[in-house]
């Protein structure tokens, strides 16, 4: 059974699977040929506003959640985004890469319980 993996991009063991960078912004000292990605899905990411308020303060992650999930339902990327994770797990893993330290706090982790949500 193929499932959504959530994988920090600067890990050095990387899994199997159609790689998506979720992070609005490029990661810091990863170049575009190490990043190995499919696609770069910026615009599902949260607003430079709330990413620059949340500022991976863990104090914060449950406002963070809720103001995150409010933009992704008025997102117009959403449902493309939603059609190609859709499309790619039926043929193998899917992981969302994204660049925060804290693995337990971040978009990544909220986006991905969304998305299995609506799927």
């Amino acid at each position: 059974m193929t499932e959504i993996k959530l994988v920090r991009i600067y890990n050095h063991e990387q899994p199997a699977g159609y790689r998506i960078l979720v992070d609005r912004l490029w990661p810091r000292g990863m170049s575009k040929v190490k990043a190995n990605l499919d696609e770069w899905a910026k615009e599902v990411g949260p607003s430079s506003d709330l990413r620059k308020w949340f500022n991976h303060e863990d104090a914060k992650f449950v406002s963070f959640k809720q103001k995150y999930l409010a933009q992704l339902q008025k997102n117009p990327a959403l449902p493309q985004f939603l059609e190609l994770v859709k499309a790619q797990l039926a043929k193998q893993d899917v992981l969302f890469l994204y660049s925060a330290k804290n693995k337990e706090h971040n978009q990544a982790v909220v986006l991905k319980e969304y998305v299995l949500q609506s799927l």
